[in-house]
């Protein structure tokens, strides 16, 4: 049996106006919104584990392979801490 395709989720227009209609927001993807969390988690020394528990992964490597456009800036101030550490 194939499966369907499924619609990409969108996140439903909430806020209006005074007036009643919509508000001037962008039609914005959740999945999109779900990645910014987790970019700006990592981004913020959440813990990985963390973000992994929060996104509902499987592992730890699923989460790392995902995000590992993060890790840079985390190795950079990884460095930088072990330095301020050792004088």
């Amino acid at each position: 049996m194939a499966s369907r395709a499924q619609p990409r989720q969108r996140l439903p227009r909430a806020a209006e106006s005074a007036s009643g209609r919509y508000a001037d927001l962008p039609d914005v993807r959740f999945h999109a919104l779900r990645h910014t969390a987790a970019t700006l988690m990592l981004e913020a020394n959440v813990n990985p584990r963390v973000v992994q528990e929060i996104l509902g992964h499987a592992n730890i490597r699923q989460t790392m392979d995902t995000y590992s456009h993060v890790l840079p800036n985390m190795q950079q101030q990884a460095a930088e801490r072990m330095d301020e550490m050792l004088g």
